[in-house]
């Protein structure tokens, strides 16, 4: 880099007599060689904090923008957001871009951390850095980063013991990818709940998919063959992609098929039929990851234990009463 040791030591101390064109090579210098920068380095310029999401199709991940975006404005950070797309930047590749911004530190909702086949060697790099990070919903066990979650087990014991307590007893779960974690977690949760219940989740009736409609269609075709009356999914785009699935094969929702989604997304009252669903408190789950990732810039130690928000099971038009001699 061509410059001395008295120069980076008055970079790092953060003494004048340095021209910021020096000051930004030395403070990117030790983010490439996997140095820790000083806390009071981070983002001094602008208190820029990254916001890194799967995607914008699905509509929660728009309003998780929001919440975060507007809570961290408040405590003056600007957010700076991130968005994956099929054959674009990845999201290590997006790492790479915050880290020469010189990032406060990073928000991730929905990321690859909760995928246990993904590559994380990007997340091994933040924690090596000490950089702030907090994930918004479950990860794999062995990333260390504070989190905030939406209570899956709850989230799957109310919509399960809402079709039960309609006469559903051929109950079809539509989840995300098989190695996704909180995924999983539905799955272990509904296995239990519905056991307790008298109802036995038979292998068939359990489905995988990618989070889009078109995969959930796919699914959901799956579910109907092996005669589900209730489709209970793990978002409202796999759900709506059940409702066309129903549609397709000539029934009905929820006549013949009920269907319950997971998020409460925008406009979900407005399909036809109007979505059950479960609602993430996305606002008070946003603001909580924000306050985490405020404490931790300012140098304080905050809890690694994930903390759980209670969702709330919210009735529409898309469930009814099992059909007779179901």
């Amino acid at each position: 880099m061509g410059v001395s040791e008295a120069t980076v030591s008055r970079v790092l101390n953060g003494k004048p007599g340095v021209s910021q064109g020096t000051r930004d090579a030395v403070l990117t210098a030790l983010d490439v060689l996997g140095y820790e920068r000083p806390t009071k380095l981070r983002g001094e310029r602008s208190r820029l904090v990254g916001l890194v999401l799967p995607e914008l199709v699905n509509p929660i991940f728009p309003a998780f923008a929001e919440v975060v975006g507007g809570a961290l404005a408040q405590q003056g950070f600007t957010p700076i957001l991130c968005t994956r797309t099929a054959g674009g930047i990845t999201e290590s590749e997006y790492i790479d871009l915050l880290l020469a911004q010189h990032v406060s530190g990073v928000i991730f909702a929905g990321g690859l951390y909760a995928e246990r086949e993904a590559d994380h060697t990007h997340y091994e790099r933040l924690q090596a850095l000490k950089l702030p990070v907090v994930l918004i919903n479950a990860s794999i066990e062995t990333l260390d980063f504070p989190h905030v979650s939406c209570d899956d087990l709850i989230a799957v014991h109310q919509a399960l013991d809402h079709v039960i307590s309609m006469g559903h007893t051929q109950i079809g779960l539509l989840l995300g990818p098989a190695d996704h974690v909180p995924s999983e977690r539905k799955l272990a949760a509904a296995r239990v709940f519905a056991q307790a219940r008298g109802v036995e989740i038979d292998p068939r009736m359990v489905a995988h998919s990618q989070y889009s409609l078109e995969s959930g269609q796919a699914a959901a075709n799956r579910l109907l063959e092996a005669g589900a009356t209730a489709i209970v999914c793990a978002s409202d785009p796999l759900a709506l992609g059940a409702v066309r699935a129903v549609r397709r094969a000539g029934k009905d929702v929820p006549r013949d098929i009920s269907v319950v989604g997971y998020d409460d997304s925008a406009l979900m009252n407005s399909t036809d039929p109007a979505l059950t669903t479960v609602r993430q408190p996305i606002d008070a789950m946003g603001r909580a990851a924000v306050d985490l990732l405020a404490a931790m810039i300012a140098g304080g130690e905050v809890s690694r234990d994930e903390l759980l928000f209670e969702p709330e099971l919210v009735v529409r038009r898309s469930t009814a009463a099992a059909p007779a001699g179901s």
